[in-house]
């Protein structure tokens, strides 16, 4: 499909630069399969599931992969640097891949240095420029010391969008990350998690819906934006994930007892499809996952999708396109903007029933 096919006109006043607080009081659009919609908030959430449904939520923990500090060369001025680290090259989570600004001011053999308050804490080697414009860095000392420093010096990965219009705060390190975080490994929030408490987990407990727990760490396709005309012509970074076989298994109880599974965000959306066999059946997994999902796809392993409102012409507009229909999609979004839904990361929610399944609330 062509990409223009997902745009649509967004006002600048509708994209979140700071989340609901509490987190359960963000506004939640339903979309139930007959294209209708619902004008919720997040903590009625159980009150639209059913007994036996079942959550699945992803437990990755956002790394403080946002550094500031400056660029030095032998003969050269010293240069204000800022970079993401987006991937680990060893297991030992000194050598990393970086999107880095000012990019073409960044040369292989500069020195990176990156403080607190005080001295340099992290230091580190430009080793490599790609073709694709991120840079290979590697970092001075050892993994443990490393570790420490980036929770000292680094920040939320924050979206661009949010970055470039109001700066990092202190309580982003708490406020783009889910209360149930726990593996480390993403440079993005897998932000349909980033509405809940622990008052909604135990309104859920008390009304018998499960939940189950993926991992999937989010990578540098969330920042990238699709260049190509035709979707064909995208190409997925691939992110790795894992299901244990005790939550494989859980889901597929779920199934076959008539529950319905909810994916919460579109990271556990993509690795629970990417598990799934042909009849439904989700097998466990661990690796990397690319799957790019686009209208026409046939959905094997959910039976809905709670998540925020994208970016057009995104990957994950085309995702949630494929889940409900594009035009019902498009209505959706419409409505959204008519009724000052707040948009992307920091923004409110939706609930959408999957439109092949039929399987909408009563």
């Amino acid at each position: 499909m062509r990409v223009d096919a997902f745009d649509f006109e967004l006002p600048e006043e509708r994209i979140a630069l700071h989340p609901a607080d509490p987190r359960d009081s963000a506004r939640l659009l339903e979309v139930h399969a007959d294209g209708s919609f619902g004008d919720q908030i997040v903590r009625d959430l159980p009150g639209l599931l059913q007994p036996n449904d079942l959550l699945v939520l992803n437990q990755t923990r956002v790394i403080p992969a946002q550094l500031s500090g400056v660029r030095t060369r032998e003969g050269a001025e010293v240069l204000p640097v800022s970079v993401t680290l987006v991937e680990a090259q060893d297991q030992g989570q000194l050598l990393w891949k970086a999107m880095a600004r000012p990019g073409k001011r960044i040369k292989p053999g500069d020195t990176l240095s990156f403080s607190g308050d005080g001295p340099a804490q992290l230091v580190c080697t430009v080793v490599d420029k790609g073709k694709d414009g991120l840079i290979t860095l590697a970092f001075e000392g050892s993994a443990e010391s490393f570790a420490n420093a980036l929770q000292t010096v680094g920040m939320p990965p924050l979206p661009p969008y949010i970055a470039a219009k109001r700066g990092y705060l202190d309580e982003d390190r708490d406020d783009y990350q889910t209360v149930y975080a726990r593996t480390e490994g993403s440079v993005a929030a897998p932000t349909a998690g980033l509405h809940f408490t622990d008052d909604v987990f135990s309104a859920l407990d008390a009304r018998g819906i499960g939940r189950a727990f993926v991992t999937l760490h989010v990578g540098m396709g969330t920042f990238l934006p699709v260049k190509a005309d035709d979707t064909k012509d995208h190409t997925m970074h691939a992110e790795w994930g894992e299901i244990t076989k005790q939550v494989a298994d859980q889901i597929n109880q779920t199934r076959a007892c008539g529950g319905r599974v909810v994916a919460v965000g579109t990271t556990s959306l993509r690795i629970l499809e990417s598990a799934a066999l042909d009849d439904g059946t989700v097998q466990p997994f661990q690796g990397e996952t690319d799957i790019f999902i686009t209208p026409g796809y046939r959905f094997k392993a959910i039976d809905g999708l709670m998540t925020n409102f994208h970016l057009p012409r995104s990957t994950l507009f085309m995702l949630v396109s494929a889940l409900c229909g594009l035009e019902r999609m498009q209505n959706a979004y419409a409505h959204a903007i008519a009724n000052s839904y707040r948009f992307y990361s920091y923004g409110d929610g939706s609930l959408l029933w999957n439109a092949q399944a039929g399987k909408a609330p009563v």
